[in-house]
């Protein structure tokens, strides 16, 4: 079994203990993850007994779950855990949050079903206060379903029989679970929304009863009425880039409610440089997003990072070879992973994970020779007959951008990719542009474009990148490329070898990539090239195309070499920015 070295130091009582929600933090905090109950059964009616224990919260197909068990699509996955809170944690109300749970969920606390929620990639939560019957003592059950590929709901690239670029599924919990308990009144939710050309950032607190809210930030104290927008003035504001990841704190308050916060000053748009051509804009000036594909796959924990030094390991390596960019691919992730990108200093384009039905080969593989597009409105040939499954994506689309708006580090929306369950995407662009005028997007990246968007967006991998400029106002990305393969002997996940070009030493690979970006690269950013994707960050199963092997534990291309090549594509845009 392939492990991480922070899989091998794990702890059952330790795991990932941090604060999972750090734009909205409270002193109430008691965190769930650790050892639970489980069982797995063919039936939705909980059993009396349980089959024995899970390392919550990874999936039981992770090996850090300790189970090493398989959910198949008829089957019923169940979760116990006995909570006693403890002496003076109790406030007005107590909420047990949920990071999220694969696919679908339904809690249960002390006998009584508190939510039910359908979709495997955003955060839910109930209020149990009134289960607790004014003790202190939860019997937390948890009933998860996880149908994979057997239906429309969104899977991202799980696949029931995985292979290629398909990837083991996963169940169940796969995020922090945790409890807190606030005041009867209380924050629920923040926006901010930094106006970088006006200096101001704006703010809207919504609270469970109307009240006051005081914010502290920039040393000012601004008071306002929650439910309304303030604007607060920046003067003089210092602004965020990847070069000076610059981020103000933020508390607000409510009543007796105290929340920690923090926000940045950036603007992403696309603009004309002085040549004419349409470019992807940073705080008002051209910046060239040099880029990799980022899938968040472990082999150890799937879809859960190990630790959060694993989530920091992942974006510091790909700092240090001068990458710029994360293309968070077809999966949304924890919180705490887009603050340390904020921090940190790394733009995120963020996908929105696929679903729909049974993909067709010639519209998902075919532009890939072809090149032609296909009209997203023949929800057959996409696999997306199903009206009630296209009504689920449209509001998980919207339910991920309110989710992760407040980031700083989000530069661009990607709804669709390679017309995996795509559908409407022009109607889709506009439904984004509708709730977040602050970011660009990407409508969808690879092919079957529709016009719409901010970019023209191209995989390319079995050709030579010759670049052109499109007619309209749209920048030219290269949304993938590269995917060199090479096997490291003791860091593969088995036998299979998928890449689109195989080298047998590290030195023919790093050959292979500098001639790649010296040829194709860096004189296509000159010409007006606005971003480039780089496949991938790490190994994932089968794909041994990583820049890393899928235990992050040898790093195949030499990070100064990879510096050079990324300095001189950002220099060849927005020299200012180049180090």
């Amino acid at each position: 079994m392939l492990k991480t070295i922070w899989g091998e130091q794990l702890q059952p009582d330790a795991v990932l203990p941090e604060y999972p929600r750090p734009q909205l933090r409270r002193d109430s905090y008691w965190n769930l993850n650790g050892v639970w109950e489980y069982a797995i059964t063919e039936s939705d009616v909980q059993p009396e007994t349980f089959d024995g224990t899970i390392i919550v919260p990874f999936s039981p197909e992770a090996p850090l779950s300790g189970v090493g068990r398989t959910l198949l699509p008829r089957q019923f996955l169940w979760y116990r855990k006995h909570v006693t809170l403890p002496e003076g944690f109790l406030k007005a109300k107590t909420l047990l949050h949920f990071g999220a749970v694969d696919q679908e969920a339904a809690v249960f606390v002390n006998g009584e079903q508190l939510s039910h929620h359908i979709g495997g990639y955003l955060p839910f939560s109930c209020d149990v206060t009134d289960a607790l019957h004014g003790g202190r003592e939860l019997t937390i059950v948890v009933c998860v379903r996880d149908v994979t590929d057997e239906s429309y709901h969104t899977r991202g690239k799980q696949k029931t029989a995985r292979g290629g670029i398909w990837y083991t599924p996963q169940s169940g919990i796969w995020q922090t679970v945790w409890l807190e308990s606030v005041p009867k009144t209380h924050i629920r939710s923040l926006r901010i929304t930094p106006l970088f050309e006006e200096a101001a950032v704006e703010l809207r607190v919504q609270t469970s009863v109307p009240c006051a809210c005081i914010a502290r930030l920039d040393e000012r104290t601004v008071t306002f009425c929650s439910g309304t927008t303030v604007r607060v003035p920046m003067p003089s504001f210092h602004a965020w880039s990847p070069e000076d990841p610059y981020l103000y704190d933020l508390s607000l308050e409510a009543g007796e409610d105290r929340v920690e916060s923090y926000f940045a000053m950036r603007s992403f748009s696309v603009g004309q440089d002085g040549d004419g051509v349409p470019r992807l804009f940073l705080n008002g000036k051209p910046y060239f997003h040099t880029g990799v594909l980022d899938q968040g796959y472990w082999p150890d924990g799937l879809y859960t990072a190990p630790s959060d030094a694993a989530m920091v390991n992942d974006i510091e390596q790909m700092k240090r070879m001068g990458f710029n960019m994360l293309r968070k691919h077809i999966k949304i992730e924890p919180l705490r992973w887009y603050y340390h990108c904020d921090r940190l200093g790394m733009l995120v384009w963020q996908d929105m994970p696929n679903g729909g039905g049974d993909y067709l080969p010639l519209t998902i593989s075919a532009p890939l020779i072809t090149g032609r597009h296909r009209d997203d409105h023949d929800y057959v040939r996409f696999a997306r007959e199903d009206a009630a499954g296209r009504r689920e994506f449209m509001q998980e689309l919207e339910g991920m951008i309110e989710h992760l708006y407040n980031c700083p580090c989000i530069a661009m929306w990607v709804p669709f990719n390679e017309g995996w369950g795509q559908f409407d995407a022009r109607e889709a662009a506009e439904r984004i542009r509708a709730l977040d005028a602050t970011r660009t997007i990407d409508h969808a990246s690879g092919w079957h474009d529709q016009g719409a968007g901010d970019v023209k967006s191209l995989h390319v991998y079995f050709r030579a990148y010759r670049h052109r400029q499109y007619p309209g106002a749209r920048a030219v990305v290269l949304s993938e490329f590269g995917g060199y393969n090479h096997r490291v002997s003791g860091h593969t996940y088995n036998r299979k070898d998928f890449g689109y070009r195989r080298y047998q030493t590290p030195e023919a690979l790093r050959f292979a990539v500098q001639d790649l970006y010296i040829r194709q690269i860096i004189p296509a950013a000159a010409r007006g090239l606005s971003a480039s994707v780089y496949t991938q960050l790490s190994d994932v199963e089968d794909e041994l195309n990583g820049l890393m092997t899928y235990d992050r534990a040898v790093v195949k291309m030499d990070a100064e070499t990879m510096r050079d090549l990324n300095d001189a594509l950002v220099a060849a845009v927005s020299p200012d920015s180049a180090q």
